[in-house]
C-alpha cells in the first residue's frame, strides 16, 4: 500500500530522526541550511533543529568530503549531501584514497562511518552535467559500500545500518523518485505486491499475485517506477508474467537470497539507469551467471541507458535515457528470440 509520505519526505524524516538519535553526526553539503534546505529540500528543517552540527560549506566537493573523513576519524559520523551526483568526480579522490582506504589501512580496521548522498539521474532535463548516473565509476573499491535510496524500502533502517557499519557509504538518489510515495510491504496496486526475501531486508521482489514469473528483472530503487510499469505493461498485453527484484546495496552485491528467484526464472535481466560499459549491471550478470550457471535456462542479460551524453533537451533525453518501452522492448526481445 501508499504510505503518506513522497520519498522525499522519508528521507527527511529519517535523517530528522538519526540527528536526534546521535549527538556525534554531523550533515556537510552546499546551501543545505534553513530556508533553502538544500536544492531537493532534503534537508529541510535539520539546521533549525540542530544548527551546531549542520554545516554549510563553499562549492568545493573534494574539501567537504575531507571535512566529513577528518569527522569520522575523530570518532564523529558525518553525511555529506553532493548538490548533484555528477559532481562527486570532484571528490573521488577523497573517496578512494582516504574515505575507503581509512578503514584498513592504519594496521587495524578503524571506523570510518561516512555517508555522502548523492541526487543522479535523468528524465529531469538538466543537460548533460547534472543528470548522470555514476554508481560503475565506485564499483569495486574495497570497503566501500554503494547503497541506492527506493520507494520499496525502509531509508531510516538503510541509514542506520550504514552508519553502524563503520565503512563510508555512497547512497545513490534518483532524482525523479523523490516525488514518488514510498510504499510498504503488501499490495502495491491491483496487480503488483511486494515483500522482502531476506531478513535484513536488502532484497524487496515484486511480483503478481505471489506467483514465479517466468522474467525476473533485477533492479535498482530509482527504477522501480518505470520496472513496474514494464511488468504491468508485458502482463496485460502480452502475457508475460515478470517479477521484479529490488536491492538496497548495490555493492559488495549480495547474490544468495535471490539465487532461487534467478534458477527458476526462464529470462533474467538487469536493468539499470547508468551507461553501458564496466557496469553495476554487468557485475551483477557475471556473479549470477557464475553462480547459476548449471540452472540458467539463458544468459543473464543486461538493460542500460544509451551510451552517450545526456542531452538537455527532453525529446532527446527520453532517447537516452533508459525508459519503461526500452525494458518492456528487451524483455520482449528476448522471449521472441528464444521461442523461435
Amino acid at each position: 500500500m501508499l504510505r503518506t509520505d513522497r520519498v522525499v519526505d522519508e528521507l527527511n524524516g529519517a535523517l530528522h530522526a538519526l540527528f536526534a538519535e546521535d549527538a556525534r553526526l554531523f550533515l556537510l553539503g552546499e546551501d543545505i541550511l534553513d530556508p533553502y534546505g538544500g536544492a531537493f529540500k532534503v534537508t529541510a528543517g535539520l539546521s533549525t533543529k540542530h544548527p551546531d552540527r549542520v554545516i554549510s560549506t563553499p562549492i568545493s566537493e573534494s574539501g567537504i568530503v575531507g571535512v566529513a573523513n577528518g569527522l569520522a576519524l575523530t570518532g564523529n559520523r558525518a553525511i555529506v549531501e553532493i548538490m548533484f551526483g555528477d559532481f562527486a568526480a570532484l571528490c573521488f579522490d577523497q573517496i578512494l584514497n582516504v574515505s575507503a582506504k581509512s578503514v584498513s589501512m592504519y594496521g587495524r580496521r578503524l571506523s570510518v562511518p561516512v555517508v555522502v548522498r548523492c541526487p543522479v539521474g535523468g528524465n529531469r532535463g538538466y543537460g548533460p552535467t547534472h543528470s548522470q548516473s555514476l554508481q560503475k565509476h565506485f564499483i569495486g573499491i574495497p570497503d566501500l559500500v554503494l547503497h541506492e535510496l527506493s520507494p520499496l524500502h525502509d531509508t531510516l533502517r538503510v541509514l542506520r545500518r550504514v552508519l553502524a557499519d563503520g565503512r563510508p557509504c555512497m547512497f545513490f538518489e534518483n532524482k525523479p523518485l523523490y516525488g514518488e510515495r514510498s510504499l510498504t510491504p503488501g499490495p502495491i496496486d491491483d496487480l503488483f505486491g511486494y515483500d522482502f526475501i531476506d531478513e535484513d531486508g536488502n532484497w524487496a521482489r515484486v511480483s503478481s499475485d505471489g506467483s514465479e514469473g517466468t522474467v525476473l528483472l533485477i533492479t535498482t530503487g530509482g527504477l522501480v517506477p518505470r520496472a513496474l510499469e514494464a511488468a504491468r505493461t508485458l502482463l496485460l498485453e502480452d502475457e508475460t508474467d515478470v517479477t521484479v527484484a529490488v536491492c538496497s546495496q548495490l555493492y559488495p552485491f549480495l547474490p544468495d537470497p535471490i539465487l532461487g528467484d534467478v534458477a527458476r526464472a526462464e529470462h533474467v535481466l538487469v536493468v539499470e539507469e547508468g551507461t553501458p560499459g564496466g557496469t553495476w549491471g554487468a557485475e551483477v550478470a557475471q556473479r549470477l551467471g557464475e553462480a547459476c550457471w548449471d540452472r540458467l535456462e539463458h544468459p543473464v542479460g543486461t538493460v542500460s541507458s544509451r551510451d552517450a551524453i545526456v542531452p538537455a533537451a527532453r525529446h532527446l533525453e527520453r532517447q537516452v535515457v533508459v525508459q519503461t518501452q526500452d525494458i518492456v522492448d528487451a524483455v520482449r526481445g528476448r522471449v521472441a528470440t528464444c521461442t523461435r
